[in-house]
């Protein structure tokens, strides 16, 4: 399902896409794609939103529930439904649009947590103003940041055991694709203890390239599989590449290649402004 409640607002919950969708965001265009993942039933625990605020700002949201159904999906809408909220706080005079994605992650936090059923979800925000950008993390849904040419200039670090290894050293990416405790997420919205991890303020050139992904694309697709699909090209052609790409990994495995079936979510953003 996805819902549109202003031409400025794309909230998609639930949501088992055929095909890319393409929206204004601020000073630039985002691409959306989300599915359920092919050999379960129920339904998609991700959800994703884009919040176009005026004509330089906006925010890009992923949320991936944990719990089982229907409890990580209940938990996902409600991050997302939380920081809609919160946002709305950004066009009071004088207002700090970071203030307002921290409250919502707050808010969020303690939403999920009422809900009682003892799931919870990640949340990754990518605020947008101008030529810059700012990540906000709790979970293993990741951002990459991606130049034209393929240079990696900024990526998120995943919540988890695993994702810290391959931060600090101790295991390299294809240990760390395979490893039996990938699964393990160490902060998550719902977690009395959660932490809101942000980044640095990012500039971003003409031809770079945002990608906010649950973790079921991260999980399938190498890092460098990734950036060869969305480092150039016309964006809708990109993102829907990059969704094919996930959905034939998981459904065909090859040997010595990740294949573990999941809902996927990505978004995918890029400055139409010189």
């Amino acid at each position: 399902m996805t819902e549109s409640e202003t031409p400025l607002t794309h909230i998609y919950t639930q949501a088992s896409m055929d095909a890319v969708d393409v929206h204004t965001l601020g000073p630039g265009q985002a691409s959306v794609f989300s599915m359920h993942r092919p050999d379960g039933n129920g339904v998609n625990e991700d959800a994703a939103a884009l919040f176009s605020l005026d004509a330089q700002t906006g925010v890009l949201l992923v949320a991936d529930g944990v719990g089982g159904q229907p409890a990580g999906e209940d938990a996902a809408r409600s991050a997302i439904g939380q920081m809609q909220m919160a946002l709305k706080g950004a066009a009071e005079p004088d207002a700090l649009l970071r203030t307002c994605i921290l409250d919502g992650f707050e808010k969020a936090n303690q939403a999920v947590m009422a809900l009682g059923t003892g799931a919870a979800t990640t949340l990754v925000a990518v605020e947008i103003q101008g030529r810059t950008a700012r990540t906000y993390h709790v979970g293993d849904s990741a951002v990459l940041l991606v130049g034209q040419r393929g240079k990696i200039k900024w990526e998120t670090i995943p919540h988890s055991p695993v994702g810290h290894a391959v931060e600090s050293g101790m295991l390299d990416q294809k240990e760390a694709m395979h490893h039996e405790d990938r699964h393990i997420v160490s902060n998550l919205v719902g977690y009395p203890d959660m932490r809101i991890e942000i980044g640095p303020t990012l500039q971003l050139a003409l031809r770079d390239t945002l990608l906010l992904a649950s973790d079921g694309l991260f999980d399938n697709l190498h890092t460098y599989e990734m950036i060869e699909f969305i480092r150039k090209g016309p964006l809708k052609k990109s993102s829907q590449a990059l969704a094919q790409a996930c959905q034939s990994r998981m459904a065909v495995p090859r040997k010595n290649a990740p294949s573990k079936p999941d809902d996927v979510t990505c978004i995918l953003y890029r400055s139409a402004t010189a």
